[in-house]
């Protein structure tokens, strides 16, 4: 078996280390332009020269859960294409966005900037049962944070392509059931693949479907979001603010407006970060069942992009 790392902005020596020691019968090394071909690949970006290089590929290993980069490449037709699930992220993204939830329903950010200028000040609380969380998609992060915001007694709303049963949640399904979604769910998560479906797919209509302070996550990808729509929404007062983790551009030039709307918070594409550790045990052990003839989870189906 050999494996080619091909990671852009990622260390490769813990990588290879936990590779070679995990699978010692292995050929491990880092792709330069005119290596030898390689039966699976570990990728991060990688350029399209390196696919170009490496048809022969069986296996392509993404050490992220999203692959919408990563198709916009020319890849070999047979590679399969293995996403990470979960690895740890799952919790991580859970933590993340029940921490922005609860530091909206709780006004903690009008706590901090009271206690900042020196203003003891007291907020109404606010009725959890009208607090209604919805969860755009409901794949193995969505369905943790679902699970996590009902452990807040939160109502929750997921929604999603196709039916899905889970304890705690009132399942929306399909675009007949989208609007309805949004207008009963005022905390919007979004946690959907971004595809050319849903590509500005929260945009002045959508986003203004949420009912009046409503208030949006997105720790999916930037582009799904029109950020001229969300701000006009926002300064108008039909959203209360938002709270972005991922943005079309990133790092997010000094320049963009969302820097300077205090109703919105901001984090630098970090809600859920890969854990070398438990990716390298999710990889190695859907390696070992490729090389054994096995069918592993993770797949990506290329034509729906997820």
């Amino acid at each position: 078996m050999r494996i080619s790392f091909c990671c852009a902005n990622t260390a490769p020596e813990p990588w290879l280390a936990r590779l070679r020691a995990a699978l010692p019968q292995a050929e491990v090394s880092v792709w330069q332009p005119g290596a030898a071909a390689a039966d699976l690949a570990v990728v991060w970006q990688p350029p399209q020269a390196f696919f170009d290089e490496q048809p022969q590929l069986k296996a392509i290993f993404n050490i992220g859960a999203g692959v919408d980069a990563l198709l916009k490449l020319r890849l070999p037709p047979q590679a399969v294409v293995v996403r990470l699930e979960d690895a740890g992220m799952a919790v991580q993204m859970a933590e993340y966005v029940c921490h922005a939830v609860v530091r909206h329903f709780r006004d903690l950010n009008a706590y901090a900037a009271d206690m900042q200028a020196g203003h003891w000040t007291f907020y109404p609380p606010r009725q959890r049962s009208d607090f209604a969380v919805g969860v755009m998609g409901l794949g193995v992060l969505g369905a943790r944070v679902a699970q996590a915001l009902a452990q807040f007694e939160f109502p929750v709303n997921g929604w999603s392509r196709t039916p899905k049963a889970q304890a705690g949640l009132t399942s929306f399904v399909g675009a007949a059931q989208f609007n309805d979604f949004l207008a009963r769910s005022r905390v919007l998560v979004n946690l959907l693949p971004l595809t050319p479906e849903t590509v500005n797919l929260l945009n002045h209509d959508t986003l203004g479907r949420l009912p009046r302070g409503g208030y949006v996550i997105n720790v999916a990808r930037g582009a799904h979001v029109v950020d001229a729509d969300l701000l006009a929404l926002i300064q108008s007062g039909h959203l209360a603010g938002a709270t972005l983790d991922v943005f079309r551009t990133e790092p997010l030039p000094a320049e963009h407006p969302f820097w300077h709307e205090p109703r919105i918070t901001l984090t630098p594409h970090t809600s859920a970060r890969t854990l070398l550790d438990d990716s390298m045990t999710q990889m190695v052990a859907k390696m070992a069942a490729l090389a054994r003839g096995e069918p592993v989870t993770g797949v990506v189906n290329v034509a729906k992009g997820y």
